[in-house]
Formats: C-alpha cells, structure tokens, sequence
C-alpha cells in the first residue's frame, strides 16, 4: 500500500488527479472506476483542468460508476449521473456513451444487478478504481455486514450514510433508502485501488481500515488484501493512520 499525504483537500485532489491522469496517458483506452460525493470534486477539478490545458485526452476512455441510488433518473439533480455529468463529463471529451451508471430507474432489483454486473464484465474489468470511504467504513454503498459482498447489489442505506447525505437534499425525506451498488469482489477485480480521504472526522475509520483486522464490519479493511491499493488523504484524515504504518 502506498500512502500520499496532501497538506490539504486540494492539495490530495490535485495528487489523487494526477494518478488517474497517468493512467489515462499510459492507456488512453483505460477503464477508470469512478466515485460520486463532495470528496472527489477536487480530484475531478484537476482532471478538468488537465484537459483544458491540453494534457489529457479521455476520448478512447471507459468509465463505470459505483453505485446510484434507486428510484431516481439520470436527468434528477440528486442522482450520481447528474453527478458526474455535471462534474466531469460535460467538460472533458469522453463519449458519453461509454460512460456506465447503475439504472436507478430498474424497479426489478435482481435484474437491475446482473445487468450492471455485465456491463463491467463487457468492458474488460476496471484499471483504476477511485473510492471514498464512510465514516462506518463502506466503500460504495457496501455497508458494515455479516460477510463481504461480490457483485452488484440492492442495498438498505444505514441511517449513518442517510445523515451523511441528506445535506444535499432539500429534507431528510427526500433521501432514497435503496442504492445500486457494486459489490466488493467487483471492487477488488479491480487492477487498481486508489482510494482518497479528507477532513479529521475521518481520521479514525482510515486507521480502523488500514491497521485494524480485516472484517465485513469495517468494508473497507478488505482492501489491505488488494496488490495494488493507494491511498491519498489530507493531513486531517491521515493523522492516525501515519502513526500506525
């Protein structure tokens, strides 16, 4: 595992940037693993930038997301398509159609699951996956649980999570209680794991994940098992993991 510390959340943006940007440049036909939530915009404000000045090109790219809440359309201002769209695709150029959301819209959990379960099958895998991580621990919406999941699934939004994301709602009420997610062994085919943190109120669940025993109670900590994980963080959420590695 490789730990880059930012002095601050623009600072780990523009490093955690300047990752998935290597990777573009090494395979211009790369498959990125994409994450929604206030944590990435400031990687994805470097990816755009990069574009602007004429360093990246993302017209060969791939992209699948991790999750999407069910029950709302990619047009909703709430969804992680709008998301995305609004904070990534519509300022660089990639086809839009190669860019891969869960169907919130699918009222059939099981269908909207292996669909999206071949959809990653069809592109080939993912070459780097960026993630967040929950104040519990999940990684996507794979919430503390009896065992690990595989591929995509029908989730119950834990009250944690509901808290954590009813600012960007207009009330509580309006949060959906379902999500589509991918699973963690999806997760973990991935080549890559670059997985990004900031702000003290993480600071605990990073040291709980990366020097605490694996469990499903701690989603997170499975990547320790990965070949291949980096992690970017501000100060702030790495204070205790750097006393630990």
């Amino acid at each position: 595992m490789k730990i880059y510390c930012g002095d601050n959340y623009e600072a780990m943006g523009r490093i955690a940037g300047n990752i998935i940007a290597a990777q573009v440049i090494l395979k211009p036909d790369c498959v990125l693993g994409l994450a929604t939530g206030s944590t990435p915009l400031s990687t994805y404000k470097t990816l755009v930038e990069k574009y602007e000045n004429g360093d990246l090109d993302f017209s060969k790219v791939t992209s699948v997301n991790l999750d999407e809440y069910k029950g709302l359309s990619g047009d909703n201002d709430q969804s992680y398509r709008y998301f995305m769209n609004t904070n990534l695709f519509n300022h660089i150029n990639i086809d839009k159609s190669r860019t891969f959301v869960p169907n919130g819209l699918e009222p059939d959990s099981e269908k909207a699951c292996k669909e999206y379960d071949a959809v990653v099958a069809s592109v080939g895998g993912v070459d780097i996956q960026l993630l967040g991580i929950g104040h519990n621990g999940h990684i996507a919406f794979n919430e503390p649980a009896p065992f690990f999941s595989k591929g995509t699934q029908c989730v119950d939004l834990t009250q944690s999570t509901i808290d954590a994301n009813k600012r960007f709602f207009e009330k509580e009420e309006d949060v959906p209680r379902q999500a589509y997610t991918m699973g963690i062994g999806t997760i973990m085919s991935a080549k890559k794991i670059l997985l990004i943190a900031a702000g003290e109120e993480k600071a605990d669940i990073m040291a709980k994940a990366f020097a605490g025993p694996i469990t499903p109670e701690v989603p997170a900590s499975v990547l320790q098992l990965h070949p291949d994980v980096t992690v970017v963080g501000d100060k702030a959420a790495l204070s205790k993991l750097l006393e630990l590695v």
